[in-house]
C-alpha cells in the first residue's frame, strides 16, 4: 500500500524530480525491499565475464548515475547494477527540461547530456559502499571535452580497480559528436588507445561496448570486426534511438532527444540479431531496450542476448520489475523446454 501510494505522486511529478525522489527513497530505505525480494533459479544463472550471475536482469547506466542506490538494487532481485555515465569532470548536463514521458507508448524520451558528480566524487562514493553484487561502470566524455579519448582514459585508469567491468558509452544522442566513435577509424584509434592504457596499467578489468541503435549493417558488419580484433569482452546493444516510427501517438513524441522502452524493443532486438549473427558466442551480448516482463526478455535473449538491463520499466512498473521478471523466465523455460536461460541464447538466428 506504502509502494502504490508513492508510486502514484511519483508518476503525476515532474520526470526528473519523480527520479530524484525514487532514488531518494532507495538511498534512505523508504521502501521495505525485503518485500521484494525472492530467490532466483539455478536456471536463470549465466556465467560471464568470469562472474556469476544469479539473474540475467540487469538496470542499465543512466538510473544510478552517481553510485548512490546500486546495493538497494541487488536487493530488488537484479543480477548487476551498471551506473554512470560517469565523466570525468562534474558537469551539469543539458538544460532542463529534459526527460519526458510517453506514457502512452510506456517509453520516455531524455536529452540528459551525462550529468555526472565527476569521477573522484564518484569513486569516494563508491570506496564509502563497497558493491555487495556484480557491479559495472559506464564511462564517458566531458561535453567540452578536447580530447574524448583522453576522457576515456583518465576514467578507464580511474575506476578499473574498483568495478567489475567498464562500459564504453560511445552511443548517446545527447553530447555533441558522440557518436561519430561509432565510424571505423575513430573506433579502431579508440579502443586501440583502451587496450594500450590496460596492458600499461596491467589491468584485466572486462570492457564493454555500448552501441546505438541508429547504425547500417555495413556499419554493424565493421563494428564486428573491430569488436572480434581488439577482443572486447562485450557489447551493450542498444542505447536509445532518434527514430521515431508512426506508432508513437505521445504528445512528447517530437521531443529531442533518445528514445527508450516499448518502442526501442524491436529496433534493438533487430540489432542484437545482426551482431549475433557476427558474433556467435565469441562475444556476449547485452540486450537493453523495451524489456518489461518474461515474453520480452526471454524475445531478446533468444535474439542473442546473454544478459538484459533495463531502465524505462522500472520506472513504469516499479521495484518489483527484476523479480517478475526472474520468476516469468523460469516458468517460460519450462514450457519451452530449455534446461537453462543459456540454451535459449540466439535461437530466433538459427
Amino acid at each position: 500500500m506504502i509502494y502504490q501510494i508513492i508510486n502514484t505522486l511519483l508518476k503525476k511529478a515532474d520526470p526528473e524530480l519523480a527520479h530524484s525522489l525514487a532514488i531518494k527513497f532507495l538511498k534512505n530505505n523508504f521502501l521495505p525491499l525485503q518485500l521484494f525480494t525472492s530467490k532466483t533459479s539455478k536456471k536463470l544463472e549465466m556465467n560471464l565475464l568470469g562472474k556469476t550471475f544469479n539473474s540475467p536482469v540487469g538496470l542499465a547506466a543512466g538510473f544510478d548515475k552517481n553510485a548512490e542506490i546500486y546495493n538497494s538494487i541487488y536487493k530488488l532481485g537484479f543480477g548487476f547494477a551498471e551506473i554512470g555515465t560517469v565523466t570525468p569532470l562534474p558537469q551539469s548536463g543539458n538544460p532542463k527540461p529534459r526527460v519526458f514521458r510517453l506514457s502512452e507508448d510506456k517509453g520516455i524520451i531524455n536529452r540528459l547530456g551525462f550529468p555526472s558528480e565527476g569521477m573522484v566524487k564518484v569513486k569516494e562514493t563508491i570506496q564509502q559502499n563497497k558493491p555487495t553484487g556484480i557491479f559495472g561502470i559506464n564511462i564517458g566524455p566531458n561535453k567540452e571535452s578536447i580530447s574524448k579519448i583522453e576522457d576515456y582514459l583518465q576514467c578507464l585508469e580511474y575506476f578499473c580497480d574498483c568495478c567489475d567491468y567498464i562500459c564504453i558509452n560511445i552511443s548517446s544522442p545527447n553530447t555533441p559528436n558522440l557518436r561519430d566513435l561509432h565510424e571505423k577509424n575513430k573506433i579502431e584509434e579508440l579502443l586501440t588507445s583502451i587496450k594500450l592504457k590496460q596492458k600499461t596499467l596491467n589491468n584485466k578489468t572486462p570492457i564493454l561496448l555500448k552501441i546505438s541503435p541508429d547504425i547500417s549493417d555495413a556499419n554493424i558488419s565493421e563494428l564486428s570486426a573491430i569488436i572480434l580484433q581488439q577482443k572486447i569482452d562485450g557489447v551493450v546493444l542498444t542505447n536509445t534511438t532518434i527514430t521515431r516510427n508512426k506508432d508513437i501517438i505521445s504528445l512528447n513524441k517530437n521531443e529531442v532527444g533518445g528514445l527508450s522502452g516499448k518502442p526501442l524493443f524491436d529496433v534493438s532486438n533487430e540489432i542484437i540479431k545482426k551482431f549475433y549473427s557476427i558474433l556467435k558466442n565469441q562475444v556476449p551480448i547485452i540486450g537493453a531496450g523495451g524489456v518489461t516482463d518474461g515474453q520480452t526478455a526471454l524475445a531478446k535473449i533468444k535474439s542473442g542476448a546473454s544478459l538484459l538491463q533495463l531502465y524505462t520499466s522500472f520506472v513504469y512498473e516499479g521495484p518489483y520489475i527484476a523479480n517478475k521478471i526472474n520468476g516469468e523466465l523460469e516458468d517460460l523455460l519450462q514450457s519451452e523446454g530449455y534446461e537453462t536461460l543459456k540454451d535459449a541464447v540466439g535461437k530466433d538466428c538459427i
